[in-house]
């Protein structure tokens, strides 16, 4: 391996060879090629792109450089990935409705970053409940339960951390062949067999533009296929924020009250749209979706699945056991209907009360939140409360004003689809 030549090979518009990249990158990780090596490679694929194979053959090989898990003992393997939203706690109800129709719902998740929340923030906000774990007791709570939500191993994928950290300060992050196979090789050293993506766009998601979007999610299903996976992709809208609660433990409780059948419609839609497709995946009617939600199983799934980890699964009847900030009303300054809540603002929102993170491993704040009480297409009079803050007086004046700026009021309601498109 002669890192310059390889280097100059993409600098140039070359196509690597597949026992190139693999040498080069795990060179990188053996520490036998230097960094500044890779950030110069980094920016040549950046500028110059990475076609089909080659991003296959990157991500495969992030897959490898660690542990990889084997599922395939496991009746029907579902995993799920969400490119990061706002109030986007759709895991929490997904992984409960596909366990209780027969799947296996086995998933490493990451915590939130900016002003996107992470899945395991918000479980962290149920007392008691670990995301850390061996590999055996993930595939132990997998084989008993059918439903396991693990934090991030350092064991897998390796390599993509590796990466990802030299990406973020090249100014290299929004390459789509860089985040497709970097979302892809740690769902593919998951073990999976099937993978569904929900892939956001809009203002509050890192896709801003449905083109954008699509060609993201026709990458990712493409490398899951090259890989061996059944891959579908969701493209959803990420406009406003999916349901009406955005914070951690206030998330975990409208995922609960969805559980119990008495979710917000978008959250519900969501959420059995995708669970749905996991099912075709693996062969199975989709019609068990809505039968394991509405026949009480999935939120019986839900418990089993907090207890095995520790969690207090009391919590599903007792929201007090949820730590809650204190409660202050937005209200509206004139009459009108809601056209619009900017996802990105109210993800701000959470960010200047605490419970977002500007850097990576900053703690934060589980209590704090925005509660909708007005959702676009609702009418509102001047005075009526819009929305709820969670708050422990950090951040309060940002926030407010963030909120402010993200209700839009008009004349009459504007139609704004939930499910964009599948791939």
């Amino acid at each position: 391996m002669n890192p310059v030549a390889f280097i100059r090979e993409k600098r140039d518009g070359g196509k690597h060879r597949r026992e190139d990249l693999e040498a080069f990158l795990l060179g990188y990780l053996r520490d036998e090629v230097a960094d500044y090596q890779v950030a110069a490679w980094l920016m040549a694929a950046f500028l110059q792109g990475l076609d089909r194979e080659e991003t296959l053959w990157l991500t495969e090989a992030m897959a490898r450089s660690g542990k990889v898990l084997d599922l395939s003992s496991l009746p029907h393997p579902v995993d799920k990935h969400s490119s990061g939203g706002v109030g986007d706690k759709v895991s929490l109800v997904v992984g409960p409705v596909l366990a209780a129709s027969g799947c296996t719902f086995a998933k490493m998740s990451g915590r939130g970053l900016a002003h996107t929340g992470g899945t395991i923030d918000k479980l962290e906000s149920v007392p008691g409940w670990r995301g850390e774990m061996t590999e055996e007791e993930f595939l132990e709570r997998a084989r008993k339960v059918g439903l396991v939500i693990a934090a991030q191993s350092p064991d897998l994928a390796p390599l993509d951390g590796k990466l990802y950290a030299l990406r973020d300060v090249t100014a290299t992050v929004e390459s789509l062949p860089l985040i497709a196979s970097s979302i892809m090789s740690k769902k593919l050293a998951a073990g999976a067999r099937s993978i569904v993506l929900d892939v956001k766009v809009g203002r509050g998601a890192f896709m801003k533009t449905l083109e954008e979007a699509r060609l993201l999610a026709e990458t990712m299903v493409q490398i899951g296929q090259g890989a061996g996976r059944k891959v579908r992709a969701v493209l959803t809208s990420m406009e406003a924020p999916l349901g009406r609660a955005v914070g951690h433990a206030i998330e975990v409780r409208e995922a609960i009250e969805t559980l119990k059948g008495e979710g917000p419609e978008d959250l519900v839609e969501v959420a059995l749209t995708l669970a749905e497709e996991g099912l075709r995946l693996e062969g199975l009617d989709p019609a068990l979706a809505r039968r394991a939600l509405e026949s009480g199983k999935a939120l019986e799934r839900f418990r089993a699945f907090l207890e095995a980890q520790g969690g207090d699964g009391r919590v599903v009847e007792d929201f007090s056991l949820l730590p809650l900030a204190e409660e202050l009303p937005l209200v509206a300054q004139e009459a009108g209907v809601v056209q619009e809540v900017d996802a990105y603002r109210v993800g701000l929102a959470l960010l200047a009360l605490g419970g977002g993170r500007r850097r990576k491993g900053e703690p934060i704040d589980h209590g704090v939140g925005v509660y909708l009480l007005k959702k676009p297409g609702d009418r509102v009079e001047q005075g009526e409360p819009l929305a709820l803050v969670y708050h422990r007086n950090r951040g309060l004046e940002e926030a407010l004003a963030h909120l402010r700026s993200a209700f839009g009021l008009g004349p009459e309601a504007l139609p704004r689809p939930l499910v964009l498109d599948l791939v």
